[in-house]
């Protein structure tokens, strides 16, 4: 199995953006909007389907996945509480 740096690098961002995408998805179910939480669920299919597809073919890439997920759960949680305690203020 061939190992490309730019395909590692391009699963990760996207397993980034669908935990993004996951996370934004829990907040707008918890406060109850329907269309916004509608839209965050397609986009969390459509940004998986990339990562697995090509980590498929060859298991390092896990490792990308892992990486993205978790630089985009703690980066959107990190914004958000920065963005209440600015709203706060």
């Amino acid at each position: 199995m061939e190992f490309s740096i730019v395909t590692f690098l391009l699963i990760m961002a996207a397993m980034a953006l669908a935990d993004v995408c996951w996370t934004l998805y829990f907040i707008d179910v918890e406060e109850r909007k329907a269309h916004p939480a509608a839209f965050w669920s397609a986009m969390i299919i459509l940004v998986t389907a990339f990562t697995v597809t090509n980590y498929v073919e060859n298991q390092i890439y896990i490792a990308a996945a892992f990486i993205g997920a978790y630089i985009g759960t703690f980066g959107t949680i990190t914004w958000k509480k920065k963005k209440e305690i600015k709203q706060d203020s």
